[in-house]
């Protein structure tokens, strides 16, 4: 293995792809057990994709760039334990004519090879491949390749006495694919929290009931059913939860929050986890965040807003005061706008102050502060401390009472432009919600720039999606009345892609009231939200309704998933 080492660094050296500084700096960083390519690679002295093109060509080995996982051999792949691909750095692509393939990152180091060949019985083909394309199929692959579903753990876990399982609360891997534990509640766990990544799960959700306990999945905002444990194993699952959230396993009479975080097939994950008690034991949800989906998430180009709102949302947000508020119903995605707003004007020039309950997103040279009514930090008392801290922008998670409501009113009349979420049915109701709380209307109408409300809508599956002739009553019950002409409109049919529901993901449908000088006048006189929408639809607003409907005529979603999400405002 030395010798193999320093024929690598010969190589380096002698074809100048790393300067003699740069090696003799990367052996000096280098850690025990760290590879040295890696050291180079994460100083910038050497570029990956060279490094494997010159290796492959060093060692007369092919070349691949990409590794396409669905073309793998899942027999093959299940052969090597994972921990063993990654530490080597190979994945066995094929097997043509008893010789396998095989990708590996460093050729110079064979002893992984005679393995394989002792291991397969064949011969070998190496090829050579960048480390970062490994180790990214790996994760992929071990992913698909591992067919241990939640329902099939179950049948493990039916065989298992009580008292082994009672006892089976470890510490967790780097990474949930790499778990060796064979004890059948880890794996369990493991297997539901790796599944609901899968599906794309939001939430899940761990019921308990007289005589049994259910596990469902929130997906695209629906609820489903996954799997039924045996409900004697109801603790053991409850306290392995427990651990890995750091909760207190022995208190079982009050509510608990904690949180996760862990690896599943190289995607880091954040879980929000919620215990309360219930009168047949504990309940627990888990709030799954895929960080590197949320980094797309927050961006309003990407959260499907038409053309027209989103120019005149950019507009609005740049304004140097003022209050913008997000209205909706809990989980209509109103604070992943919020964040997407401020993303949008983050700069080293803003001094951006944020209060929430709690933080939802980590965003990158903002202050974000969460609220502990345990020590009295509310939304009005941490309100009071940020307008301390010389702020530019602020975001208050919610407007719950007139007390934040007066301090958010006062900061925009101030010289500072806030954000912020009111639960209301539309953008109307927000401000006579505003006055009913106690706030003047004078002070109302002068502070707020605008009012968005939002709702999700789950789009059409595009591998199923069915183009048909909507009915004229259709068509009328949305507000499409004559409207059928060249257009595509479509209806879920359902497949493998979208677990047979017709759709999958979901997008955001909007409204956006903007408080110009005759909204101002009849907030004034104190009009109510009804009088306020038919000034608003006079001048042309686009309602949730009609944006839905645009989308329903593009063939995005459905007429019944329309209705399904905006059944209050129809007429």
């Amino acid at each position: 293995m030395a010798t193999a080492r320093k024929s690598f660094e010969a190589i380096l050296l002698d074809r100048s792809w790393v300067s003699a500084q740069d090696l003799d700096k990367a052996r000096q960083r280098k850690k025990p057990g760290q590879e040295l390519a890696d050291v180079l690679v994460e100083m910038g002295a050497l570029e990956p994709q060279r490094l494997a093109r010159a290796l492959a060509q060093e060692y007369r080995l092919p070349f691949q760039a990409h590794i396409d996982e669905n073309s793998l051999d899942s027999k093959l792949v299940s052969k090597i334990p994972i921990n063993y691909a990654k530490k080597n750095r190979l994945l066995p692509l094929s097997i043509v004519d008893g010789t396998v393939t095989i990708a590996i990152a460093d050729p110079a180091n064979f002893e992984p090879l005679d393995d394989l060949r002792i291991l397969f019985g064949t011969q070998i083909q190496a090829l050579v491949a960048p480390a970062e394309v490994i180790a990214e199929a790996i994760n992929r692959a071990y992913d698909q390749a591992s067919a241990t579903s939640a329902e099939d753990l179950m049948i493990d876990l039916q065989e298992e006495r009580l008292d082994v399982v009672a006892n089976e609360l470890a510490s967790e891997p780097l990474d949930l694919l790499e778990s060796d534990d064979s004890a059948p509640i880890i794996k369990l766990v493991n297997g539901v929290l790796s599944q609901a990544v899968k599906d794309r799960a939001s939430d899940i959700h761990v019921e308990v009931f007289e005589k049994e306990m259910v596990v469902r999945f929130r997906v695209d905002g629906m609820m489903y059913d996954v799997l039924s444990p045996p409900k004697r194993f109801q603790p053991a699952i409850t306290s392995r939860v427990k651990v890995m959230a750091g909760l207190n396993i022995a208190e079982k009479r009050l509510p608990q929050d904690g949180r996760i975080r862990l690896r599943i097939a190289g995607r880091d994950i954040d879980l929000r986890v919620s215990s309360i008690p219930t009168a047949f034991g504990e309940r627990i949800v888990l709030r799954l965040l895929d960080r590197a989906q949320a980094v797309e998430a927050i961006n309003l180009d990407h959260l499907g807003f038409s053309g027209d709102n989103l120019q005149r949302l950019d507009r609005l947000i740049r304004q140097s005061h003022g209050i913008i508020l997000a209205t909706g119903p809990t989980g209509s995605g109103k604070s992943t706008t919020l964040y997407a707003c401020l993303t949008r004007i983050n700069s080293p020039e803003k001094n951006i102050i944020t209060i929430e309950d709690p933080i939802e997103y980590q965003l990158r040279g903002v202050g974000q502060m969460q609220v502990n009514p345990k020590i009295e930090l509310t939304f009005a008392s941490g309100l009071r401390s940020i307008l301390r801290q010389d702020p530019d922008v602020i975001m208050v998670g919610e407007i719950r009472d007139s007390e934040t409501a007066e301090i958010a009113i006062q900061a925009a009349l101030t010289g500072h432009l806030v954000f912020s979420t009111l639960h209301t049915n539309d953008s109307f109701g927000a401000v006579t919600r505003l006055v009913d709380m106690g706030i003047e209307p004078f002070l109302v109408s002068s502070s707020i720039l605008a009012v968005l409300a939002q709702r999700l809508v789950r789009k059409l599956c595009v591998d199923c999606r069915e183009p048909y002739k909507a009915s004229e009553t259709e068509l009328a019950r949305i507000g499409l009345r004559g409207v059928q002409a060249e257009n595509k409109i479509c209806r879920p049919k359902g497949c493998r892609n979208c677990r047979n529901t017709g759709y999958r993901g979901r997008m955001a449908i909007q409204e956006l009231m903007i408080m110009d000088d005759e909204i101002r006048a009849l907030v004034m006189q104190n009009a109510d939200a009804a009088t306020l929408r038919r000034k608003c639809t006079s001048v042309g607003m686009t309602l949730l309704r009609q944006d839905g409907a645009a989308r329903v005529v593009r063939g995005e979603t459905s007429i019944e998933e329309l209705l399904r999400v905006t059944q209050e405002d129809i007429d």
